[in-house]
């Protein structure tokens, strides 16, 4: 199966670069290309792209607002953020507009290929203590309205559901979730996919992000 990537970044080098990357895998094609978030918006509208690899800082409409307009279209791509600096504030907003995760620019191929791929197959590609080291830095630029309806949210969890969901936000990966709750990998990984469902998140960066906004977890990864 076919990975179609579209590119979206305001220098032509850095497309052109990624292009010659992506085009020597077997299971890769880039489809489509665009230059600002206007452009791809309207190119989108006509291509059949499964993952979009995004910068943050373009013209017109900046990489944030794409996603989130993306993102908010029945069916729509996987979208990874792709930005300069680690633990960028525009990054933090894009995982909340909805993208599957982000990367460094200058990530190696190898990683960039990877995590295209775990993207495409509904994973999230930030590592659970990236997420936490991200969250710990911007929660204080989290919003406090509206906790109280995300707290009944909330309240469609099982307890072990929320115990999970915790663990979850402090980092830690399904293998040590199973270990500290003494249950199997796949037990948790059912747990984590009931909480997606229930709340209606996408995958785990979502579900870590909520814990943050409803007070759940807070900065310092502590419950």
């Amino acid at each position: 199966m076919t990975i179609r990537v579209m590119l979206v970044d305001d220098q032509v080098l850095l497309r052109t670069g990624f292009r010659m990357v992506l085009a020597a895998q077997p299971d890769m094609e880039v489809v489509a290309e665009a230059g600002d978030g206007v452009e791809a918006l309207q190119v989108l509208r006509s291509a059949d792209v499964d993952v979009v690899l995004m910068d943050v800082r373009m013209p017109k409409l900046d990489g944030v607002e794409t996603t989130r307009r993306i993102c908010s279209e029945p069916e729509p791509p996987k979208v990874l953020i792709l930005t300069t600096f680690d633990l960028d504030e525009y990054a933090f907003s894009g995982l909340k507009a909805g993208a599957s995760g982000f990367m460094l620019k200058d990530v190696p191929p190898g990683e960039l290929l990877a995590a295209i791929r775990s993207v495409h197959s509904g994973d999230a590609v930030v590592a659970p203590s990236t997420t936490r080291r991200l969250l710990d830095r911007f929660a204080p630029m989290l919003p406090t309205g509206g906790r109280e309806l995300q707290h009944k949210e909330l309240e469609r969890l099982t307890e072990r559901e929320r115990e999970v969901m915790i663990l979850v936000a402090q980092g830690l990966s399904n293998g040590e979730i199973a270990a500290r709750l003494v249950l199997s990998e796949a037990t948790v990984k059912t747990h984590v996919g009931r909480i997606l469902t229930k709340l209606g998140l996408r995958d785990r960066v979502q579900v870590v992000v909520l814990a943050y906004e409803t007070g759940l977890v807070r900065a310092g990864g502590r419950g």
